[in-house]
């Protein structure tokens, strides 16, 4: 068989015949796509592209043309100021060549490719799935953890634009964790369906942010009732029909390519401009060396990549096709592709898009297990020779055995000749290294007024930067995604003396409760967690119950627990740095991670999030994410010492009730790769300093609660304290009805709306009817701020706080009223 293109029958025209599908649009598309099928249970007929390197060997100047016109457009779009400001993000495993040529496109902007293949001691910056694929984990693994911190805009690019539900959930994911103001979504062709086709602009209202598309054409796909079925029975009966693989004749050499060192084999990890630049000035020699290797009278050249190894193969064909056409030598043509993991039908008609298909077995050691792998359009395309081009971590024996890829590639072609690429690794991220570059934790008096013994600090003391900005400025930056909460400070409240004076009342009415709850959560940790727990404490709110769990450890069983504060930051994770320096120094088991109260239980969500990122990335296994903390109103954790929405003293000021330590910050150009998390010492605040007051003031009721503590205990350890979530489903009902649409402006709980008092810009207060002394401090502080109390009925918290929906300086709310700030 010879696949020599017909240009006068459409690869589609098969699929389309037996099933009824049509392909409307632009035109020309029908010369950007084919349609094949495949054995999936969401979607039977699949898209191919005739210019993507993939499925169909093209010409690779047309193949990097494509991509590289785009990213032109990108740029245009942009600007050149906003160009020089982007990531381009491109889609494991079919566009990661095309994300690399847009970045080119781009030509100012670094790129990164989500990856299938995790790296050992590379830590993860994130990941996502892909809802209709056949193998969905996508894992991002920069070099440089700064490398989607910034707030420039962000390219995504994939081969086809379809429903979009991977790349807005992409989107979405990626925006909780690094908000930016600005997306730009390009593919190679826009398939959207109708129904589909306002999904966009919808999404990036919900996220607020310019969400632009850019495609070299569009169209769509109709398909009549029961085509999945049919096209299910289509492959089956094709399938059943495949024939052998014929053995191996072809000669098999190995040609090196001298590929620079340090230089990245793709985006996997990152790949700069600079880079680039490195590539291009090596390419000539690197593509003569391939000319060397090839048979003098080859007239017909594929250059084959590898899955996700794409963009390199492609500038190494590129490069060999423009030598052959200087060299002048007639007809001499290069063509490239690529093997995948997608399983697709294969018949041989002019009208279908995959004529040939060769199975092979993986050869990379696959994290999720060995299984077949293919090459299309090899097979009967006529090609004197093929190079194979694989990274070192695929040079295995099973890419050498008989039946794996070079001997069924040499059953088709005279010629085969592997070139293997480095596998780019950055060994400055490698675990190991770590732990003995990390600074010991930071203590009283250098750093907080609590006594050394109390706590360390897993932070870096930024203590000389100046870091606060005015509230309603952060309100604006935050809201409109041009900043992050973690990379500036509130300027800190300065109490009233009336304000300070209710806190101390507060504190001698609450005392005798606190000490309760702290008792009987502590009882829960030694009885169910471990017998001498590592306390780590969520920074800052979790660090005074921190200290209080350990002073009652001491009193009552003359424990010595260590006690760390470690900083977690909503949508970033927590630092990956101080669970390295807590693994070098503690079993994993016996940590214990602690927080003052839960609201809807984002940062309990977060917590599990992290840890399984911190271990997926190749950290310590066994830290339990499950937080312990004093009061759990929203029922969002199983160890806490009550479940009731009360005052909590400590929630009513900031740093002068947590030894003088601000809120934690992360921002890239403070915090490292290497670096903990940062933080202030106030030192210039010790006159008002409460701390060690809140301390002594809880402790000192221990021993008239011990009985009291037993009895709860016993009752809690004995009872069903599995979490409802109830909180977080009171946080989605008020979401909605105020009209915020928007769950992180819900702070449910005295805590939290303490907190949104204190630091954000509040709209209004919802307080339980009937509400007493518990609220006395909200009260106060809500008629400071101007801000209204509304009681209602029937809250599931004492009260919750109701942050300014889409702030701006001058901005009015849901009902239409202007902020008081």
């Amino acid at each position: 068989m010879n696949h020599a293109v017909n240009k006068a029958v459409w690869s589609g025209s098969w699929v389309a015949e037996r099933l009824g599908v049509e392909l409307v649009g632009d035109d020309g598309l029908t010369e950007l796509l084919g349609l094949a099928l495949r054995r999936n249970p969401k979607r039977a007929h699949l898209l191919v592209s005739n210019v993507l390197g993939k499925h169909v060997p093209q010409s690779p100047s047309v193949v990097y043309g494509h991509g590289f016109t785009l990213g032109r457009r990108v740029r245009d779009l942009l600007g050149t100021d906003e160009a020089r400001r982007a990531v381009v993000l491109g889609y494991a495993e079919t566009a990661t060549g095309l994300g690399h040529c847009v970045a080119d496109g781009v030509g100012l902007a670094p790129y990164l490719h989500s990856t299938r293949r995790p790296v050992p001691g590379v830590a993860t910056a994130g990941g996502f799935e892909e809802s209709h694929s056949h193998a969905t984990s996508h894992l991002l693994l920069p070099e440089d953890p700064a490398l989607l911190v910034g707030d420039g805009p962000l390219v995504l690019v994939d081969d086809e634009f379809s429903t979009g539900n991977t790349i807005l959930n992409t989107i979405r994911d990626l925006h909780e964790r690094y908000p930016r103001e600005r997306y730009v979504v390009v593919a190679l062709v826009d398939m959207r369906s109708a129904a589909d086709a306002g999904r966009l602009d919808e999404f990036a209202r919900e996220i607020g942010a310019r969400v632009d598309l850019v495609a070299a054409a569009s169209g769509t796909v109709r398909l009549p009732e029961g085509v999945l079925e049919k096209g299910q029975e289509l492959v089956a009966r094709h399938e059943a029909a495949a024939v052998p693989a014929p053995p191996p004749y072809g000669r098999i050499a190995r040609v090196d390519l001298r590929w620079p060192r340090g230089l990245p084999d793709g985006g996997r990890h990152g790949f700069t401009p600079q880079h680039r630049i490195r590539l291009e000035s090596a390419l000539p020699a690197m593509a003569a060396r391939l000319a060397e290797a090839l048979p003098p009278k080859a007239r017909r050249v594929l250059v084959l990549g590898f899955e996700e190894l794409m963009y390199a193969p492609l500038r190494l064909a590129r490069e060999l096709e423009q030598l052959v056409d200087a060299a002048d030598t007639g007809s001499a043509e290069v063509r490239y592709s690529t093997t995948t993991r997608s399983p697709v039908l294969a018949v041989d008609d002019p009208g279908y898009a995959i004529r040939s298909r060769l199975v092979f077995p993986a050869h990379d050691d696959p994290a999720d297990g060995s299984g077949d792998r293919y090459a299309y359009n090899v097979a009967g395309g006529g090609f004197d020779a093929v190079i194979a081009v694989v990274d070192s971590a695929a040079d295995t024996p099973e890419l050498h055995a008989s039946d794996g890829l070079l001997a069924r590639l040499a059953a088709h072609t005279p010629h085969v000749v592997l070139a293997v690429v480095p596998s780019y690794v950055p060994e400055s991220l490698y675990v190991p290294e770590r732990p003995a570059m990390l600074p010991e934790p930071l203590r009283g008096p250098a750093f907080s007024s609590y006594p050394p013994e109390e706590v360390g600090w897993l932070l870096q003391d930024l203590s000389d930067v100046t870091l606060e900005a005015p509230t309603e400025e952060r309100e604006e930056a935050i809201q409109s995604g041009g900043a992050h909460y973690a990379e500036s400070l509130p300027v800190e409240y300065q109490p009233s003396e009336q304000y300070q004076e209710l806190f101390h009342t507060a504190l001698e009415a609450s005392a005798g409760r606190l000490a309760l709850a702290v008792g009987a959560v502590t009882e829960l940790v030694l009885a169910e967690r471990s017998p001498r727990p590592v306390l780590v404490s969520l920074a800052r709110a979790g660090t005074p119950i921190g200290v209080l769990m350990r002073r009652w450890a001491q009193f009552r069983h003359g424990l010595d627990l260590p006690h760390y504060a470690v900083s977690i930051v909503r949508g970033r994770g927590i630092d990956a740095n101080a669970l390295h320096w807590l693994a070098a120094h503690h079993d994993p088991a016996d940590v214990v991670f602690v927080d003052g109260w839960t609201g809807k239980g984002a940062i309990t969500r977060e917590l599990a999030d992290a840890v399984k990122e911190f271990e997926a990335g190749g950290g310590a296994v066994g830290f339990d994410p499950e937080i312990a903390v004093l009061a759990d109103p929203g029922s969002c954790v199983r160890t806490y010492g009550t479940r009731e929405d009360f005052l909590i003293p400590s929630a009513c000021l900031n740093s002068t009730v947590s030894g003088l330590i601000s809120r934690t910050v992360l921002r890239a150009d403070l915090v490292g790769p290497n670096d903990y998390h940062g933080a202030k010492f106030y030192r210039e605040l010790a006159g008002a300093d409460v701390s060690v007051a809140f301390l002594d003031a809880v402790a000192a009721r221990f021993p008239e609660v011990g009985d009291a503590v037993d009895a709860q205990a016993k009752e809690l350890l004995s009872g069903d304290r599995e979490p409802t979530w109830e909180g977080w489903a009171a946080v989605e009902r008020i979401s909605e009805e105020y009209g915020i649409h928007d769950v992180n402006l819900v702070k449910p709980g005295v805590g939290e709306t303490t907190r949104v008092l204190l630091r954000r810009v509040p709209w209004k207060i919802l307080a339980r009817a009937g509400a007493g002394a518990d609220l006395d401090h909200v009260r106060l502080l809500a008629e400071q701020r101007g801000v209204p109390v509304e009681e209602v009925a029937e809250l599931p918290y004492t009260c919750v706080g109701l942050i300014h929906p889409k702030y701006t300086r001058g901005a009015t709310g849901a009902d239409g009223k202007a902020v008081t700030v």
